[in-house]
């Protein structure tokens, strides 16, 4: 794995900007489309192709920890980054995922029970900068390894 880059000055101030914008535009969502019946059939189709693309792919243990799926062994096109977060199933790479990774992780995995469906869109509206998508600002940037530990 390599090293955890220092992250550029004034990040923390534009991760709480970044947080903040995604609050207020949550208050645009209707409320029945958030932790509600319609969300965790949302949260519930992530799942399902959480389990079918880490059965297809997985070559390494299978294993329910910290409230997640972790399927380990995927070959590394197979998912972004160092894993990904499909409903409650971390797909990732041989390496076992430490605690911290995992506690990231399960955030994703209750803000997909909170969004559903609207989860993959509003990450990607979010950016695939870490230090600016609030999904990962909120998970833990130091958890998930975009920075390093008193940054």
């Amino acid at each position: 794995m390599s090293p955890i880059l220092p992250p550029p000055k004034g990040w923390r101030e534009r991760a709480d900007r970044a947080v903040a914008r995604g609050r207020r535009f949550d208050r645009a969502i209707p409320g029945v489309l958030l932790d509600s019946p319609v969300s965790r059939l949302g949260f519930l189709y992530g799942r399902t192709v959480g389990w079918v693309w880490g059965s297809l792919w997985s070559t390494g243990r299978i294993e329910r920890r910290n409230g997640l799926w972790v399927f380990r062994g995927l070959p590394s096109w197979a998912f972004p980054r160092g894993g990904v977060c499909v409903g409650d199933c971390f797909l990732t790479g041989d390496i076992s995922p430490s605690d911290a990774v995992l506690r990231h992780e399960a955030v994703h995995a209750r803000q997909w029970r909170r969004y559903g469906a609207l989860m993959p869109l509003l990450y990607l509206f979010a950016g695939r900068d870490p230090l600016r998508n609030r999904f990962e600002i909120e998970a833990g940037l130091v958890e998930g390894n975009y920075v390093p530990r008193g940054a």
